[in-house]
């Protein structure tokens, strides 16, 4: 009795060991995608930069604060650029025209006057010439005449350069005491940290008596009620994406939930260091509540086929072949996959059965 309950289990085992897993061809819809993970940003979401180095005076911003554009946000210590605005207000001042105009008034009287002393010398000398024409006078009175005459017309002239480059040089004067006092203002100007948009201050980097520099942000605002999904998609998959394709994403915030958005722009440069692009998209179905960098992964469909003859992956013998009839191997033409299922355009039916190959 024990022998014959020995070989009837030995017979079981076998015929566990030889069971090989089967299925047939299935009608189903599939999709292929391009996975991708990203995160969720405020739209126009931006770091905000300093324009010059310093120490940080004052924030008159906290987190969540709503701000327009131009709003000041952090004032920077800028005690040497308030001086130098003082005194290129002085220097513009001085030199305006219009402080200056009792010197143009007093440049254009010597002209006035040197005028009137022309014309009454070059009436005399046009008389004393008349006189010496019937004889009367001396040759020597003439030429005195004459000289006279030629120096009041020289006079005049240098009278009239003389007023010209003057007001030229109040002119110039004047001008470049204003754009100086421009430049000293926008340098001012540079000291005090604005908002470009209006939005939402998400983040403050830096707190009051902290030194800044150009180079690394002091906060970051966005938009106060807008989102899109920024995704890094690999170099090898970025010729097969397109605006418009629908993204299918799932986020750990909302574990469970499958969200859906669409590609919107696909920015047409590549990071060297991480050899990906960078893709957004806009939601369709969101979560009710989002916050700016909350991770997500994604499924950007690439295309997407109804009713096909598909069968799972894992009965697909490298690329081209799977197992019918325990051992024989077909040949089958493959279209879509994903990661679970492959399309099978020609070389089964949906009454084949094949079988799982032993890996």
């Amino acid at each position: 009795m024990k022998r014959h309950f020995i070989t009837l289990l030995l017979i079981i085992v076998v015929s566990c060991k030889e069971s090989i897993e089967t299925t047939t061809p299935a009608h189903e819809n599939i999709s292929e995608s391009v996975y991708a993970s990203g995160i969720v940003k405020s739209k126009n979401q931006y770091n905000v930069y300093a324009a010059v180095n310093g120490l940080i005076s004052d924030i008159l911003v906290t987190e969540g604060d709503l701000v327009k554009k131009g709003d000041v946000l952090i004032k920077i210590v800028n005690e040497p650029s308030r001086i130098n605005t003082s005194n290129a207000k002085l220097a513009s001042d001085y030199a305006d025209l219009l402080a200056n105009a009792d010197k143009l008034k007093a440049a254009k009287a010597n002209s006035e006057q040197a005028y009137s002393k022309l014309k009454n010398d070059s009436l005399l000398y046009v008389r004393q010439k008349n006189l010496r024409s019937k004889g009367v006078g001396s040759l020597n009175e003439l030429e005195q005449r004459e000289l006279v005459y030629k120096n009041s017309l020289t006079n005049y002239e240098v009278s009239l350069l003389n007023y010209h480059d003057l007001k030229r040089q109040l002119e110039f004067n004047s001008g470049q005491a204003k754009n100086n006092l421009k430049i000293s203002n926008a340098i001012a100007g540079d000291y005090v940290v604005k908002a470009d948009a209006n939005g939402k201050v998400y983040k403050i980097l830096k707190e009051k008596g902290e030194f800044v520099n150009t180079i690394n942000p002091v906060a970051i605002l966005g938009d106060a009620a807008e989102f899109l999904l920024e995704m890094k998609v690999d170099e090898f998959d970025i010729a097969r994406l397109r605006e418009g394709q629908k993204v299918l994403f799932t986020m750990d915030s909302y574990k469970g939930k499958v969200f859906e958005a669409k590609v919107t722009r696909i920015e047409p440069i590549m990071n060297e260091q991480t050899r990906s692009f960078t893709v957004e998209a806009q939601f369709i179905s969101k979560p009710e509540l989002l916050y700016p960098n909350l991770s997500a992964e994604a499924n950007i469909v690439i295309q997407t086929r109804e009713n096909a003859l598909t069968i799972p992956r894992n009965y697909l013998i490298g690329d081209s072949l799977v197992l019918v009839n325990k051992k024989e191997e077909r040949k089958v033409v493959i279209g879509l996959m994903d990661y679970q299922k492959a399309e099978i355009l020609s070389g089964l039916t949906s009454s084949d059965v094949i079988y799982k190959p032993e890996q």
